[in-house]
């Protein structure tokens, strides 16, 4: 069999060889144990949660030992392409502050040596690879009979393999007819060029399956699998390549170290230890994480693309901030991480040293509370100023009314966000920033609504009273202290306890407390029962509004 001239019938107008692009392709100039990683997704769809889970591992092993992490989009799947896909996971993740030191852009473009960083835009390079695979009998061309050719244009090929029962005698038969294309002659496949007939291009496995392969996975440990003796195609018949044949040489040129995927590739493990032995290159260390989980029910499922909280969109939309979301993210990936945190409560996540050595194996369990917990603390983390950019940010686009509201004043709005901030247990009122405008409403008159009504246990007098006295004797000069010592005054002079210690022994002997007299003013100036900081939230309305909103009040309990 004369392989090379299989070779230039099939590829005539290719002259490079593998040495050839390999010489001309930069070796990576590193530190000692620097790692090169990459993110390598498909636009077959939208930004989905669990994409943010190899994103985060790559960046963190490539950056905290001083490497590279790159962006290439694996476009080879034209078919299943979704328009607008790319630039949705190229946004995205730059929404979450995932930073490339190279790779693919927006709108077609690229930074970096090792561009193309498409596969689409790669054919080229793979025929090569391909050819030479084919010269030395490691690959070689399936064609597709005139016959087969117009019934694959004229059917659904895919309904009609759905449709048949596939038997272990009927895989057996596939895989016979398979390797019987290993013996095409030179000039069988010069006739069949002559038909215009397409092919692909299958590897020429001498894999055994009897035969097992050592393996070392950075996150799952030793492992044993079968050799792998399937003809694998390489080449689709429009010289695209499969995902296989593409990665492994995308991986040799592009220098990556470590490949961090999904553990639904592990079947394929033994495919890309064959290709890298084939092309000659060195195989990269392999990382196969563990796919995210959701309860349903009492069990455990994998979260789909359909689950509540699988697509990325949808955490802008509602407002959670881009740092919530990575910073639940590494309590997922690294069981120590919350322990660092409780004692690095100021510090960037990035400072955490992440290890793959924490990772959980068994699966990590997505939790909407626990998201909204760990969004909780670093909102309140936050400062002022932060909290105002943000909000402004998001409500320009999702909420036009919180955005005129906060936009229209902002050093009022700076003020309102300040509240419980600087303090050593600060608020934690609000997880996404959705929930901002139902918090500050009652600062607002445009959105100010009386929610809470003061329990039925207290006479309108009593409570007309009390307010009408605050009214009389408010002075908004007054300190915290100052403030809260006429509120207790008050109390004292209206038959309510000023010490609570005081009415906890014997509460029978008052109409109530001081903190009843507190609820009453809260509810008057917040229309809830709840509130920040009162004195506060009073000092930030001014005295005109708060002494406007009491009065109102007052008059609403004659009525």
């Amino acid at each position: 069999m004369d392989y090379n001239r299989i070779a230039e019938l099939l590829y005539p107008d290719i002259v490079e060889t593998p040495e050839d692009i390999l010489n001309r392709t930069p070796a990576r100039k590193l530190k000692e144990g620097a790692k090169v990683t990459r993110l390598a997704p498909s636009p077959t769809g939208f930004m989905h949660f669990g994409t943010l889970f190899p994103a985060l591992v790559n960046e963190r092993l490539a950056h905290q030992s001083g490497g590279v992490f790159y962006l290439r989009i694996e476009d080879t799947d034209l078919k299943r392409e979704v328009k607008g896909a790319e630039d949705d996971l190229i946004n995205t993740l730059s929404y979450y502050n995932i930073k490339f030191d190279e790779g693919a852009l927006p709108d077609g473009g690229d930074f970096g040596e090792y561009a193309p960083y498409r596969q689409s835009k790669r054919a080229y390079i793979y025929q090569v690879f391909a050819k030479d695979l084919v010269r030395r009998g490691m690959a070689y061309p399936c064609f597709t009979s005139a016959d087969e050719y117009e019934q694959i244009k004229n059917a659904d090929v895919k309904q009609i393999l759905s449709e048949k029962v596939w038997t272990a005698e009927d895989a057996q038969k596939q895989k016979e007819i398979i390797k019987q294309g290993r013996l095409i002659t030179e000039k069988e496949v010069e006739e069949n060029l002559k038909q215009g007939l397409p092919f692909i291009i299958r590897l020429c496995s001498d894999g055994d399956p009897d035969k097992k392969i050592r393996f070392t996975d950075l996150v799952r440990g030793n492992l044993e699998i079968p050799e792998n003796d399937e003809d694998f195609v390489l080449l689709k018949s429009d010289g695209i390549p499969t995902y296989h044949f593409a990665h492994a040489i995308d991986d040799t040129l592009m220098g990556t170290t470590h490949v961090v995927r999904g553990e639904e590739w592990l079947p394929s493990l033994s495919k890309h230890i064959q290709l890298f032995r084939y092309i000659g290159a060195k195989l990269p260390k392999y990382l196969h994480i563990s796919q995210l989980m959701k309860m349903d029910g009492n069990s455990k499922k994998k979260l789909s693309k359909r689950d509540k909280g699988a697509a990325l969109s949808d955490y802008k939309a509602d407002g959670y901030p881009a740092e919530s979301v990575i910073e639940y993210v590494m309590t997922l990936l690294n069981s120590n991480y919350e322990d660092w945190r409780r004692a690095n409560p100021d510090a960037d996540y990035t400072e955490f040293p992440f290890s793959v050595k924490k990772m959980n194996v068994s699966g990590c369990l997505f939790d909407y509370d626990k998201l909204n917990d760990v969004s909780k603390n670093v909102i309140s983390r936050m400062s002022a100023e932060k909290v105002y950019d943000e909000v402004t940010r998001w409500s320009c686009e999702y909420d036009k009314e919180l955005f005129g509201l906060v936009s229209s004043n902002p050093e009022y709005a700076k003020k309102i966000f300040s509240i419980g901030r600087n303090s050593k247990k600060p608020r934690k009122d609000f997880a996404v920033w959705r929930d901002v405008k139902p918090y500050i409403s009652f600062f607002y008159d445009d959105i100010f609504e009386v929610r809470d009504s003061i329990p039925s246990d207290f006479s309108a007098d009593d409570i007309g009273t009390a307010l009408g006295t605050f009214v009389n004797e408010y002075d908004e000069t007054s300190d915290n202290s100052e403030w809260f010592e006429k509120v207790k005054s008050i109390a004292d002079r209206l038959g309510f306890a000023s010490d609570m210690k005081i009415y906890k022994q014997d509460p029978g002997a008052y109409k109530g407390s001081v903190a009843d007299i507190s609820m009453f003013l809260r509810v008057a100036v917040t229309g809830r029962l709840n509130s920040p900081d009162l004195y506060e939230v009073m000092h930030i309305l001014g005295k005109d509004k708060v002494i406007s909103r009491i009065n109102s009040f007052i008059d609403s309990l004659k009525e």
